[in-house]
């Protein structure tokens, strides 16, 4: 950092990529992301017309029904949590700086019809661990879930829950339910866990050859009126990254997906998961051995009329060969449609986004 601040303008922009009103951001939550054309080529950081001062979240939020892109800026230093509104159009309507929070890490976030929920877990900023990502478990750190009503005085009335100890990377989603109450779901790990990923994560010594040896699903309900959180855990399968239909996102679902990761006895493997959260199914396409794959994009089919009509994609990663393939999952049943072979290795990516032609400026493409 300089006296002038951090460079936002610096960034591998590895992490994730979205569509927002006709353009391609790619996005590392510690800058400001970085526009792309449709050829992929980079065009430049964007600070949406010189409105953004802070960084980006990897995980901004675009509501389904207004179409507005609602995400957050952090930092380990005042001001700890920014967060902005872009509108439909693509420009920001909205910024303000989020009272309470702290240095903790929140690299996701969760917007409901009505609320925006923040996570602030127990890994919180260290400037001592050096292995390039300077964050650790701190049992000093408080976890917390934040909920604040959405809307331009929103952050005003914020309120913080505290919860029981653990760390959420990633949200698989949150919602209001019948009674007014906001459920929030997504994989958590303990300290123990969280230890053996951040290895993996930062490429560490004894950390396996999975990023996530131990990681329980849970379930807040946080009850506002009453002023309570009721939280369970709803699954011990260790998985990571889940993903949903996104026209469900704030809304009340019943379908989601996750990768599944082998346990620290080595039992299960690599797959992708699909939860029914009606009946309390799961169910498990295995990707085979040694071969694992990334988050599982939804891409809806046309003339969908259930929630899970549409399809899985992801790029598997095989970690004994020279090899990756794009391999295509009927989101309903789990089963493979189509394998296309690479012409490369790719990295197992981390995020991603289905992304229509129609959807980028310009128009389809002849």
């Amino acid at each position: 950092m300089t006296e002038q601040g951090p460079d936002l303008t610096a960034s591998v922009a590895g992490t994730h990529v979205i569509e927002h009103a006709g353009r391609l951001l790619a996005l590392c939550e510690a800058n400001l992301p970085f526009e792309l054309n449709r050829d992929l080529e980079t065009v430049g950081a964007y600070d949406f017309d010189g409105k953004l001062r802070t960084a980006m979240t990897a995980h901004p939020k675009e509501d389904p029904v207004t179409g507005e892109l609602h995400f957050f800026g952090s930092s380990p230093f005042p001001p700890y949590l920014m967060y902005h509104v872009a509108d439909a159009k693509g420009q920001i309507i909205h910024s303000a700086e989020v009272p309470g929070s702290t240095a903790a890490l929140k690299h996701d976030f969760a917007i409901t019809r009505r609320h925006v929920v923040f996570m602030e877990g127990n890994v919180t900023f260290d400037p001592t661990e050096h292995s390039g990502i300077p964050y650790s478990w701190s049992d000093r750190q408080p976890a917390r879930i934040g909920v604040m009503p959405r809307g331009e005085n929103g952050t005003v009335h914020i309120r913080w829950f505290s919860v029981e100890p653990g760390n959420m990377l990633h949200v698989s989603n949150a919602y209001e339910d019948g009674q007014g109450r906001i459920v929030l779901e997504g994989p958590t790990v303990d300290h123990e866990a969280f230890r053996l990923s951040w290895n993996w994560w930062v490429g560490a010594p004894g950390r396996g050859t999975e990023p996530n040896t131990r990681s329980y699903t849970r379930r807040w309900v946080v009850d506002l009126s009453a002023g309570t959180v009721d939280e369970q855990i709803i699954d011990d399968l260790a998985v990571e990254f889940p993903t949903l239909n996104e026209a469900y996102l704030g809304v009340e679902n019943r379908y989601q997906y996750a990768v599944s990761f082998p346990d620290q006895n080595g039992f299960g493997g690599y797959g992708i998961v699909k939860y029914d959260r009606t009946t309390g199914a799961r169910r498990i396409h295995e990707a085979g051995d040694a071969r694992l794959p990334s988050e599982a994009v939804f891409v809806p089919a046309a003339g969908a009329t259930r929630e899970d009509d549409g399809y899985l994609l992801t790029v598997v990663s095989d970690l004994k060969q020279d090899a990756s393939q794009l391999m295509v999952l009927d989101a309903s049943g789990l089963d493979r449609i189509a394998t296309v072979h690479l012409p490369r290795r790719v990295t197992a990516g981390i995020h991603g986004s289905w992304i229509p032609d129609s959807s980028l400026e310009g128009g389809p493409q002849a």
